[in-house]
C-alpha cells in the first residue's frame, strides 16, 4: 500500500522556517525537582561520583567501563572536553535530601541547528535504582529538552542486550526504531549492535503526562 505523506499545517510549517533560521542555545543549567537535582559536572564532583560509581555492574554494558578512581577522572575529563567542543552537556545527580552525588547523566550528540539531542551516558548508584530519582531525572531532562531548548526530537539508546535498560526506555513512553548493527567494539572486543529509540515534540505531551504520574504514584 502506498504511504503518501499529508501536508503540514501552515502554522507548522511556519514554526519548522523559524527553527532553520535560530540554532538551540544550549548552555550548562541546574535542573531541579523533588527528589533529585542535576548539576552542571566539574573536577569537583570527581569524589562523589567515584565513590558512588565505581560498581562492576553499573558499566556492564558500556563500551569502555570505569573500573578504578583514574578512570573516573579520566571519564570526567572527557565529558567536559566535550562540553567545551560545544557536542555535550553532562550533569551529575544529587540526591536533594542529603546532598549525595548518586550518578552521572548527559546531553550528548547535540545537533543545534537540527534542534536534537541524545539522552544518555547514564548510571545511578545501585542503591538509588528502581526509585523515584531515575524517573524524575529523566522528566527533568525531556522537559528541558522540550519546553526550554526546544528540541523537535530526543534520542535515547541502548546495547541490544541489555534487556533491562530498553524496557526502561520504553517505560519512559520512547519509540523503537531500530538497531544499528556492529555499531561499536567493546573493550572486550565483542561487536555491539545498539537500539535507537526517539521521543519527538508532538508525543511530548503525552509522555509527560505519563511521567508525571508515575512520580505522583511514587511519592504516595
Amino acid at each position: 500500500m502506498e504511504l503518501v505523506e499529508q501536508p503540514r499545517k501552515t502554522q507548522d510549517v511556519s514554526m519548522i522556517t523559524n527553527m532553520t533560521t535560530k540554532e538551540m542555545k544550549v548552555e550548562p543549567v541546574t535542573l531541579e525537582g523533588r527528589h533529585v537535582r542535576l548539576e552542571p559536572l566539574s573536577q569537583g564532583h570527581q569524589a562523589g561520583l567515584t565513590e558512588a560509581g565505581l560498581e562492576p555492574e553499573l558499566w556492564r554494558w558500556i563500551p569502555v567501563p570505569v573500573q578504578t578512581p583514574e578512570e573516573m577522572e579520566a571519564y570526567i575529563d572527557t565529558a567536559l572536553n566535550e562540553r567545551e567542543r560545544g557536542v555535550s552537556l553532562p550533569f551529575v545527580l544529587v540526591e536533594k535530601a542529603t546532598g549525595r552525588v548518586i550518578g552521572c547523566t548527559r546531553y550528548g550528540n547535540i545537533e543545534r541547528t537540527h534542534h536534537r539531542v541524545e539522552i544518555g551516558w547514564t548510571w545511578v548508584a545501585p542503591r538509588w535504582q528502581r526509585t523515584a530519582i531515575n524517573t524524575e531525572a529523566e522528566y527533568l531532562l525531556l522537559r528541558h529538552a522540550f519546553e526550554t531548548l526546544g528540541c523537535i526530537r530526543v534520542e535515547l539508546k541502548t546495547d541490544s542486550l541489555n534487556e533491562k535498560s530498553r524496557a526502561a526506555i520504553l517505560r519512559i513512553g520512547a519509540r523503537e526504531e531500530g538497531i544499528f548493527r556492529n555499531h561499536m567494539i567493546t573493550t572486550s572486543g565483542r561487536l555491539r549492535h545498539t537500539v535507537y529509540f526517539s521521543i519527538i515534540d508532538a508525543e511530548w505531551p503525552a509522555v509527560k503526562k505519563n511521567l508525571e504520574e508515575k512520580l505522583t504514584s511514587k511519592a504516595t
